[in-house]
């Protein structure tokens, strides 16, 4: 008797999904979006603030080293692509023992350079190295904060 009652059945009865099985799903699949995608965003502001942390440190490694090399840090003229290459302006190190860096001086996560200052404003034994955030603006909270190498604010 059942194979009788599905020869019955007409062909286009169970051909797709209905359209309230389609918007229940479109509903979950909404709803699901809604309560993950804010978490997701929220750690991709994270983790740029501390890949911005770890490129910092890994500079001022490099810059340490060139300091063991050459008694001083590179000039503020001379910059970060000091480490990548022998400086030729100012002052140009007798001493140079590099590349300090593998690689190109990076820029920060949010695609600005690092401001790098030798002597620093902060530091004016050393260096002031930082990213002024995403929004490029000294000052700021969250993905806007400054990152720098003294944990401190930015002075200008």
């Amino acid at each position: 008797m059942s194979s009788r009652v599905d020869r019955t059945r007409s062909p286009r009865a169970r051909r797709g999904f209905t359209l309230i099985e389609l918007l229940v799903t479109i509903a979950i699949i909404a709803t699901l979006a809604a309560i993950v995608a804010p978490s997701l965003f929220s750690n991709v502001g994270q983790a740029r603030e501390n890949a911005a942390k770890s490129q910092i440190q890994i500079l001022s490694l490099a810059l340490d080293a060139y300091r063991v090399d050459n008694d001083v840090y590179p000039t503020t003229e001379q910059g970060l692509e000091a480490l990548r290459s022998v400086p030729l302006a100012a002052d140009a190190p007798t001493n140079w023992r590099g590349p300090y860096l593998r690689q190109i001086v990076p820029a920060d996560p949010w695609g600005h350079p690092y401001v790098y200052v030798a002597p620093g404003t902060a530091n004016p034994n050393a260096y002031d190295l930082y990213t002024l955030g995403k929004d490029g603006k000294p000052g700021g909270e969250g993905e806007d904060a400054d990152i720098t190498s003294w944990n401190g604010p930015v002075r200008q």
